[in-house]
């Protein structure tokens, strides 16, 4: 029973005295003392006043130890992704962490992609993906990278390595945004996105290459949602070349072609 350590744990994160809480609680500082050092033991309308107070449910505040969750874990539990008040309306993600307890970014190279479509959820999988950190993102937030195949988003080119982060509430997932997804089906793929999910329960996927048409993805078939980020890549995009620009090299090689001719005769 964790009760005692996360009570505690909750006060120190949130900066507050003991007196604060107690008097947010009505209570004497020395009852939430005896609490706090596993001396009192809390009767149900005390779980009750503790659980509105941080908004976490009693569930958590007892069978779990909060100290050994991650900065992210941390965030989405105080944003109400709480496993016991929400079910299995939360998208548990399995996740690792470093020897400092910070998030690691997870790969998925291409050869895992299979894998990684069973084994999404399983903590001892995605333990045996590669990690490494990128102090420039935040680290209240999750990410993970995939390397993508194929051409359906030039200009960003066929095995590049795509880092996303993860989004817990798709609700919030915004139109005309690039979105990596995880489906039942066609396992992950990269697109634009509209959201469809209120009205429809859909979202509609677009390609960054209009040689590929746009098409519909069922909420039934979606198991992730990561926002793009930044990708990494050995290529360099093929530049486009303005269309006044094209025309004019055209003419150019035509009036070459004409003067070698010219110099044949």
């Amino acid at each position: 029973m964790f009760f005692h350590s996360n009570i505690k744990f909750l006060r120190k994160r949130k900066k507050r005295t003991q007196d604060d809480v107690a008097l947010k609680l009505d209570m004497k500082r020395s009852t939430l003392s005896g609490y706090e050092n596993e001396i009192a033991q809390p009767n149900i309308p005390v779980l009750i006043a503790f659980s509105d107070y941080y908004k976490i449910s009693i569930d958590t505040l007892i069978k779990i130890d909060l100290s050994q969750l991650s900065e992210f874990q941390m965030t989405e539990l105080e944003n109400g992704f709480d496993v016991y008040i929400k079910g299995n309306k939360l998208r548990v993600l399995a996740t690792t962490v470093d020897s400092e307890n910070n998030e690691n970014i997870e790969l998925v190279p291409e050869k895992a992609k299979a894998g990684y479509m069973r084994g999404f959820a399983d903590p001892d999988f995605i333990k045996e993906l590669p990690k490494f950190q990128m102090p420039f993102l935040s680290k209240d937030k999750k990410y993970r990278t995939f390397q993508i195949s194929g051409d359906s988003m030039l200009p960003i080119p066929d095995k590049s390595w795509v880092t996303a982060e993860f989004v817990q509430d798709w609700e919030f997932v915004k139109d005309n945004e690039s979105y990596i997804i995880l489906t039942l089906d066609d396992g992950i793929v990269f697109k634009v996105v509209e959201n469809k999910l209120i009205e429809e329960k859909k979202l509609r996927l677009h390609s960054l290459n209009p040689d590929y048409k746009s098409y519909d993805l069922p909420a039934s078939e979606i198991k992730e949602i990561w926002k793009f980020t930044h990708y990494i890549s050995s290529e360099l995009p093929e530049p486009e070349i303005p269309k006044n620009n094209i025309v004019e090299k055209i003419a150019y090689l035509q009036r070459e072609v004409e003067k070698m001719k010219l110099s044949v005769y």
